[in-house]
């Protein structure tokens, strides 16, 4: 069997990993950056990650809500997926060790962040498949 063709069920299942994920990437990028959807925007984001010691608190907004907006763009559509993948993992890592402690999420732990860490990874490797939008190239 050759594994390195893709099936239309593995291309379906890369679309439905990368809508779902960009869409939480894209939400909480949105809070973080213009305050959409509940969230506090930059400055209120930035007084939160200051509280907690993390360091350049307004940049490191920019950042991560810019890594996670962005990136939330490229995994729906596909597009520069791969090079927004890095960024975003970095991000959801810096997340998951400096702002949760434990596992459990429901106590404040690294469960979700860590979790789209390895799924931003994954995709970033896998990449974003046959169906995503394609720039430049030609329909055959």
């Amino acid at each position: 069997m050759d594994t390195n063709r893709t099936t239309p069920a593995h291309d379906l299942a890369l679309l439905a990993m990368r809508l779902m994920v960009g869409v939480v990437f894209f939400f909480h990028g949105s809070q973080k950056l213009f305050g959409l959807f509940g969230g506090y925007g930059i400055s209120g984001t930035a007084g939160w990650m200051e509280s907690i010691g993390i360091p350049f608190p307004t940049l490191s907004v920019v950042l991560a809500g810019g890594a996670e907006f962005l990136g939330g763009i490229a995994f729906i559509t596909g597009i520069c997926q791969r090079l927004l993948a890095v960024p975003l993992t970095f991000a959801m890592l810096v997340a998951a060790f400096t702002a949760h402690s434990g596992f459990d999420a429901q106590k404040g732990g690294m469960e979700f962040p860590l979790t789209l860490a390895v799924v931003a990874a994954g995709l970033g490797l896998l990449g974003p498949g046959r169906i995503a939008v394609q720039l430049g190239k030609r329909a055959s």
